[in-house]
């Protein structure tokens, strides 16, 4: 079974502690949180505060924050604190990768690297054996509802039979464009967790669209 995490950027924010509720209860084993600091990309969305209510209304779900903010290394520490279980930072939006991984594990969080389309796998060479998850964007960040794009697949891919080369249970993320009715692309070519948006937040049934991500 694909693990399935809603992505909030898809909810209503005016009752996010509803919406947030609802997906777990509908069986979503992840709640996906998009920070976004309107540098690294044009759009701007929350901070920790918000992430510690998300995670008081996720229950058992995993807390899963994706950092697209430049010089991450600043504020990790206050998501993990603020309830993160995994914390994703952009090989993109730092200029010391390596190190900005070994401060998510003194964390004791799980430790993603997050890959914009445009960017090869090769940056996570030196990496990929400290990390917990990979994330591969399937649309440029910034905006949810946006068209996938399909080069995403042989990436996936080579990140996959790379990961089982070295032998590693890193997990394969993929954000951007991910539907019920294509979720199956996603998981043939590699991808473990499938983030959607308004895929789920969208659907008229949440809980089949869960189901169907999770089926895929």
């Amino acid at each position: 079974m694909a693990l399935v995490a809603p992505s909030i950027l898809s909810a209503d924010f005016g009752h996010l502690d509803r919406d947030v509720r609802e997906v777990v209860a509908l069986g979503a084993p992840w709640v996906h949180v998009d920070v976004m600091d309107g540098r690294f990309v044009p759009n701007l969305t929350l901070g920790p505060p918000i992430v510690k209510a998300i995670a008081a209304a996720a229950g058992p779900a995993v807390v899963d924050v994706h950092l697209m903010i430049v010089e991450p290394e600043r504020y990790v520490a206050d998501f993990a604190a603020a309830g993160a279980q995994v914390l994703t930072v952009h090989a993109e939006a730092t200029h010391h990768l390596h190190r900005a991984v070994q401060q998510l594990r003194a964390l004791g969080v799980q430790a993603g690297v997050a890959l914009n389309p445009h960017t090869p796998e090769s940056i996570l060479d030196y990496v990929l054996d400290e990390l917990d998850l990979v994330l591969i964007m399937s649309v440029n960040p910034g905006f949810g509802g946006q068209s996938l794009i399909e080069a995403v697949f042989p990436k996936i891919e080579r990140v996959r039979a790379t990961i089982e080369a070295r032998g590693l249970s890193t997990l394969i993320e993929v954000d951007g464009g991910v539907k019920p009715d294509n979720a199956a692309r996603f998981t043939a070519a590699g991808a473990h967790v499938l983030v959607s948006g308004s895929g789920v937040y969208g659907a008229a049934d949440r809980g089949a669209a869960i189901r169907a991500l999770a089926e895929a």
